[in-house]
C-alpha cells in the first residue's frame, strides 16, 4: 500500500483545558477565614491569568461545568508549553486549589491544515503575509476567546477500523469530506464560534474541539446535522463532552455559594460583594502592581484584573463592556474581533468542521455585528463615574502613594481603545498645560495587558472635574472613572494628608538623627500591625501559622510572629488598660501601610483578640524589634526594666510592653503608646534613650528595626 499524503499544518498557541471538581465536604467544613483566603487567591489567580500577566500573549477564561464530570473548567492559551506548565503548577500553589481535584485535562495546540486550495496556496508561500487569508489563518492560530455564554469542549479522533480508516483514504477524498463538512458549518457562522486544536502526540485523542455560543441549542443543532455527514458518521469517534457557562473571576464567591452567575446587582451575596468591591474580607496590599497571584487586590475592581468593570452595567464575561447595558453579545465567526473561525472556515484540516469558505480571502463575519459587542457606556462628556478603589487601580498601573501622589489626592482613570503610542503626545501636551495649575500632580499614559489608560491626579476633586472635560476628548476614550486616593481632607485641598506624610518622614528623619535605625536595610518603610489575644498560646500559634503561610504568598509580607509576655513584662503602664500578663501579641510586618491594615481583617479574626495597637486615641509610635545576643538576653531585660521606670514618669506616656518571640526568645518586641508624636520624640531625644542605644550596640546581634504601627 502506498504512503498516504498528510496535509501540511501550522501550529499556533498551546492550549490546556483544566477541569476541576470542588471538594464540597472540605469546603463546608473549612473555617470562614480559610474559605475567604481561598476565594481571594482563586480570584487573584484567575484574574491575573485572564489579564495575561504571566506571558507576552495568550488567553484565559473560566467556566462552570454542568453535570457530574466537573465543577469548573479553566481554559488557558499560551505561546509555549512552558507557559502552560507554569500556569498549571501556579494554580496548585493557591489556597483555592486545595479545595479542588482535577477530574480531566486536555493538552493541544491551535492548528490550521492545508486541505483547501486556498490554504495550500498559503502553505506554498504564494500568499502575502498581509493578505486577508494570511491574517485570517494567523488569527485562527492565535485566537481570542469569545464572550459567548456557553462553551462545549470535547476531544475526537478519526476512525481507523479496517473498513473505515480515515488515514487509508486518499488526500483528494479527505479534502472532499472536509469541504462538504465545512459547507454545513458555514450555515452556523453567525451562531457558533469554534477553536480547533491538534493533539496527536499531545493527548489521548487527535483533536480538541471547543465551541462557543449564546445558546446551547445552536451547538446541538450544528452537531446533530454534522453527525449525518459521512465524514462524521463513517470516520469520527468522540470523547467526553464538557458543557459550561463562562463567569468572571470576581464571581467565584457566587459560584461557590451556589448562586447564579454572572451575578446581578440584586443577587450578589454579602460575601461576593466583599470580594468584588475589595472590602469585607480584604486582602493584603491594596497597591499591588498588576494584581496577579502573589499580588493581592487583583479583584478589587470587580471586573477582571487590569480591566474596566465588565459587570458594571449588566455584566460581561471578563471583557470591557461585553454585555454593557444588557446589550448583545459578540457573535461567532467574526474573525476580526475574535480571531476565531465560524464552523467551516478555510484552513481547518482533519477536524470535524473544516472546509473552504465562500471567499477565503475575506472570512465570513456576521453582518449585524460590526464591533464584536453591542450596547456600550454612554458618552458622559467631561463627567466620570466615581469609584472607591482608585488607589488600587492606579497602583496596578504603577502609581503609588508617597511616590506618585499623596493620600487624599484625586485620580482620574480613563480607559482608551487607542494604542498608547498613538495618544502619548496628546497626553503629554495636556500634562504640560495642566502643570500651570498648582493643583495638578501628574498626568500620564499607562499600557497594561494590551489596554491603554490615561491617569491624571490632582490635589482636589473640583480640579480633576475640570480636567476630565479635556481628557474625555482624547482618542478612543471609552470609560471615565475617578476617585479619591486614600484618606484626606478635601476642605483644605489636601493640606492634612501632606502634613501626615511629612509627619511620617519627620519621625523617620528625627530617629535617624538620634542614631536610631528606621526601616529596612534598603531604606523602605515597613509597617506593623499588632493584635493582643488571651487565647491559649499553643492554639493561637497554630492559627498564626496558617495565616503566616497564606501571607507568605504576598511579596509585601515581611513576617508575622507570635510574641509572649513570659517573664519579660514591663510594669510601666500608666493608662490602666495594659494587656494582662497572660496576653499574647501577634506582630505582622508589611512593606506598605495599606497591606498591614488590610491584613488586620484576618488578624482580628484570631481567637480571643482583646485589642489592636493604635485602636485607642493618641499617637501609636514605633514598634521596636530587637535581636539580642543570647548571652545578653537577661541584661537586655534588666535594661528594659530600668528604661520602663523612666518611661512611667514621662509626660504623654501611656504604656510600653516588652515581649519575646515564642519560637526565638532572643527576638524581642517593644510596643509603645503615647499621647502625641511630640511626647514620643521627647523620649527619643532624651539622654536615657541615647544611653540605651549606645549600650545596645554591645548586646544586640543586629541593628534594631523601628517600624510604623499601622
Amino acid at each position: 500500500m502506498d504512503q498516504r499524503k498528510p496535509p501540511e499544518t501550522e501550529e499556533g498557541w498551546y492550549v490546556l483545558h483544566d477541569c476541576r471538581r470542588i471538594d464540597w465536604d472540605a469546603w463546608r467544613e473549612a473555617p470562614q477565614r480559610v474559605r475567604d483566603r481561598a476565594l481571594s487567591e482563586g480570584i487573584d489567580f484567575l484574574a491575573a491569568y485572564e489579564a495575561i500577566e504571566d506571558a507576552e500573549e495568550g488567553q484565559t477564561a473560566v467556566y462552570t461545568v454542568l453535570g457530574h464530570k466537573a465543577d469548573i473548567m479553566i481554559l488557558h492559551l499560551r505561546p509555549t508549553m512552558g507557559d502552560l506548565d507554569a500556569a498549571e503548577r501556579h494554580f496548585e500553589q493557591t489556597e483555592f486549589a486545595q479545595f479542588t481535584e482535577r477530574e480531566y485535562s486536555y493538552v493541544s495546540v491551535t492548528e490550521a491544515s492545508g486541505y483547501t486550495e486556498k490554504s495550500r496556496e498559503y502553505f506554498d508561500g504564494d500568499v502575502d503575509d498581509d493578505s486577508g487569508l494570511a491574517q485570517y489563518i494567523q488569527a485562527r492560530l492565535h485566537p481570542e476567546v469569545p464572550d459567548e455564554e456557553f462553551v462545549c469542549f470535547y476531544p475526537m479522533s478519526k476512525r481507523r477500523d479496517p473498513e473505515q480508516n480515515w488515514y487509508d483514504t486518499s488526500f483528494e477524498e479527505r479534502a472532499a469530506h472536509i469541504k462538504r463538512h465545512g459547507d454545513i458549518g458555514r450555515g452556523y457562522g453567525g451562531d457558533v464560534n469554534q477553536m480547533i486544536c491538534g493533539s496527536i502526540g499531545f493527548d489521548d485523542w487527535e483533536w480538541g474541539i471547543t465551541l462557543w455560543s449564546e445558546h446551547m441549542t445552536n451547538i446541538k443543532e450544528l452537531l446533530t446535522e454534522m453527525r449525518f455527514d459521512p465524514s462524521t458518521s463513517k470516520f469520527a469517534e468522540f470523547g467526553p463532552f464538557y458543557v459550561g457557562r463562562r463567569f468572571d473571576p470576581t464571581d467565584l464567591p457566587a459560584v461557590l455559594a451556589g448562586q447564579r452567575v454572572p451575578t446581578g446587582a440584586d443577587s450578589v451575596t454579602a460575601e461576593a460583594v466583599a470580594h468584588a468591591e475589595g472590602g469585607g474580607q480584604g486582602r493584603p496590599d491594596a497597591h499591588a502592581e498588576g494584581g496577579g497571584q502573589g499580588r493581592p487586590d487583583a479583584h478589587a475592581e470587580g471586573g477582571g484584573q487590569g480591566r474596566p468593570d465588565a459587570h458594571a452595567e449588566g455584566g460581561g464575561q471578563g471583557r470591557p463592556d461585553a454585555h454593557a447595558e444588557g446589550g448583545g453579545h459578540a457573535h461567532a465567526g467574526d474573525a476580526e474581533d475574535h480571531g476565531g473561525a465560524h464552523p467551516g472556515s478555510a484552513s481547518e484540516g482533519d477536524h470535524p468542521h473544516g472546509g473552504e469558505s465562500a471567499d477565503a480571502d475575506h472570512p465570513t463575519s456576521d453582518e449585524d455585528d460590526d464591533s464584536g459587542h453591542s450596547g456600550g457606556r454612554p458618552d458622559v462628556s467631561g463627567d466620570f463615574e466615581e469609584i472607591d478603589d482608585a488607589a488600587q487601580r492606579v497602583g496596578r498601573l504603577g502609581l503609588h502613594e508617597g511616590e506618585a501622589y499623596d493620600a487624599g489626592d484625586f485620580a482620574l482613570v480613563f480607559h482608551s481603545s487607542a494604542d498608547a503610542e498613538d495618544i502619548v503626545d496628546d497626553v503629554e501636551d495636556l500634562g504640560e498645560s495642566f502643570d500651570h495649575y498648582d493643583r495638578h500632580v501628574t498626568t500620564t499614559v499607562r499600557a497594561q495587558s494590551g489596554q491603554t489608560y490615561v491617569v491624571s491626579i490632582w490635589t482636589a476633586k473640583e480640579a480633576a472635574e475640570t480636567a476630565a472635560g479635556f481628557l474625555g476628548d482624547l482618542a478612543g476614550v471609552e470609560e471615565r472613572l475617578g476617585g479619591q486616593l486614600g484618606e484626606g481632607d478635601a476642605a483644605d485641598d489636601g493640606g492634612d494628608h501632606e502634613q501626615a506624610a511629612a509627619s511620617s518622614q519627620s519621625i523617620r528623619e528625627q530617629l535617624e538623627a538620634e542614631g536610631v535605625y528606621a526601616g529596612q536595610p534598603h531604606g523602605e518603610d515597613v509597617y506593623a500591625l499588632v493584635v493582643y489575644s488571651e487565647a491559649d498560646p499553643d492554639e493561637l500559634a497554630d492559627e498564626v501559622a496558617d495565616l503566616r503561610s497564606a501571607f507568605d504568598r504576598y511579596d509585601t509580607h515581611v513576617r508575622t510572629t507570635v510574641y509572649m509576655d513570659s517573664e519579660v513584662r514591663s510594669a510601666s503602664d500608666t493608662s490602666g488598660d495594659e494587656p494582662r500578663a497572660d496576653t499574647t501579641a501577634v506582630a505582622s510586618l508589611w512593606d506598605t501601610e495599606d497591606a498591614a491594615e488590610t491584613a488586620s481583617e484576618y488578624l482580628t479574626d484570631l481567637p480571643d483578640v482583646v485589642r489592636r495597637q493604635g485602636e485607642s486615641d493618641g499617637f501609636g509610635t514605633m514598634g521596636m524589634f530587637y535581636t539580642v545576643k543570647p548571652e545578653h538576653r537577661e541584661d537586655f531585660v534588666e535594661k528594659f526594666d530600668t528604661v520602663g521606670g523612666l518611661l512611667a514618669d514621662m509626660d504623654g506616656h501611656r504604656e510600653t510592653a516588652l515581649l519575646a518571640n515564642r519560637d526565638d526568645g532572643n527576638d524581642m518586641f517593644i510596643a509603645s503608646q503615647w499621647d502625641s508624636k511630640e511626647d514620643a520624640m521627647a523620649f527619643f531625644r532624651s539622654d536615657a534613650f541615647s544611653d540605651t542605644v549606645s549600650w545596645g550596640r554591645d548586646v544586640l546581634a543586629d541593628r534594631p528595626r523601628h517600624v510604623f504601627l499601622a
